[in-house]
């Protein structure tokens, strides 16, 4: 394998037009991805890969298997999306089966949607494979319902910070009374925090931080609205993570005992 786009194999040939995979890799575990996943990856001949896609998924290339990495993460150094954009194209026209591997879902802050769209407008063929996202793999991970007959109805996912600028209805999500799963709140505990408490949700209302779900240093915390940021920063609890909150963290298995899980309040 190598992690070079520029290479022999992918000289210009007369083999018919390829296809891009949009291709969910879930949240670390490489057994939470799904038989088609995993199909599609080995019948790919490059894989076009997120940083959030980790080492166990990656060896589940075959030899060869050209593998690029093009990372994008908030806060950090990434590859600039127009270049992977035109990356999946060149490599579909040149008849290659492209997989373009993404953490969690493509389709759940992942921007495959976006991607998809353009592939097409340009000729190229594409498809998605749903993955399991973080905020499902959370609840199961430390045996929490998301949703609990009686407690709460539904779930939302939503991103603490939008492109804009600008932040959720919090205000709507707290009078729902639905779970709320958030992801890319890590960055800023304690403004987080206090939107949450202005727009109506209760200070003892329960929270559970879950970084790198499902993955071998998988760790939680268990706290409330009120110390959420205590709790994130005492524990030096960082992305990727996600923070459900919602009395249903009140439900979880007690007695759950997943390998590398960690829990640090009560």
């Amino acid at each position: 394998m190598t992690h070079s786009p520029h290479h022999p194999h992918f000289a210009a040939t007369s083999r018919a037009p390829g296809k891009v995979w949009l291709v969910g890799a879930g949240p670390g575990d490489p057994e939470l991805l799904t038989l088609k996943a995993l199909r599609v990856l080995q019948q790919a001949d490059v894989w076009l890969v997120d940083d959030l896609v980790g080492a166990e998924v990656r060896d589940l290339a075959t030899a060869d298997t050209r593998i690029v990495a093009v990372g994008k993460r908030g806060g950090c150094r990434s590859t600039p999306q127009d270049f992977i954009l035109r990356l999946m194209a060149r490599y579909a026209k040149r008849g290659c089966i492209v997989a373009r591997v993404k953490g969690g879902d493509p389709f759940i802050f992942g921007r495959g949607g976006e991607e998809l769209a353009w592939l097409h407008a340009r000729g190229v063929a594409a498809e998605a494979v749903a993955g399991v996202t973080a905020g499902l793999a959370a609840g199961a991970a430390l045996g929490l319902p998301l949703t609990h007959r009686g407690v709460s109805r539904g779930v939302t996912f939503v991103t603490a910070h939008q492109q804009d600028g600008g932040q959720p209805d919090w205000r709507a999500l707290a009078a729902s009374g639905m779970t709320v799963v958030c992801y890319m709140g890590m960055t800023q505990p304690e403004r987080l925090q206090a939107a949450l408490l202005a727009n109506g949700f209760a200070p003892d209302l329960p929270v559970a931080v879950v970084q790198r779900v499902s993955c071998a240093d998988q760790r939680h915390g268990i706290a409330t609205v009120s110390s959420l940021a205590a709790l994130v920063c005492g524990e030096a609890l960082a992305s990727p993570a996600v923070i459900v909150i919602g009395e249903v963290v009140a439900h979880r298995a007690q007695e759950m005992a997943t390998p590398g899980v960690q829990s640090m309040a009560a």
